[in-house]
């Protein structure tokens, strides 16, 4: 079996508002696809894919997505006082295709079938 990964990088995640990022990464998962972001979504937009991806799960066409980050480092005292929280990097497929077998804060194993 083949499976297309589309690896996002950084830049082209920081050109993009959050409604934007989201129904890309919602239209690749719902194509099959398992989409890697260099730097992650925030905790908001993380939040806001999975509102948005219970409203489309079609129990025929699309079961919804599984979604995995690295654990959020611990902040530095610039951020902390800006109130910048970005994730690490982040893994996200359709949920009938993208097992997390286990993760760490260093470490994601997953099983794509």
């Amino acid at each position: 079996m083949v499976m297309e990964v589309n690896l996002i990088s950084k830049e082209k995640l920081s050109k993009m508002g959050s409604m934007e990022k989201i129904r890309m990464i919602l239209d690749s998962v719902k194509e099959g696809k398992i989409v890697v972001l260099e730097t992650g979504l925030t905790p908001e937009e993380e939040a806001k894919l999975i509102e948005v991806t219970m409203l489309e799960i079609d129990h025929q066409n699309f079961v919804g997505i599984e979604l995995e980050s690295y654990p959020q480092k611990e902040k530095s005292f610039l951020s902390r006082i800006l109130g910048k929280r970005q994730g690490r990097m982040t893994i996200i497929g359709p949920a009938n295709k993208l097992k997390t077998l286990e993760k760490r804060e260093d470490l994601i194993r997953a099983l794509i079938t």
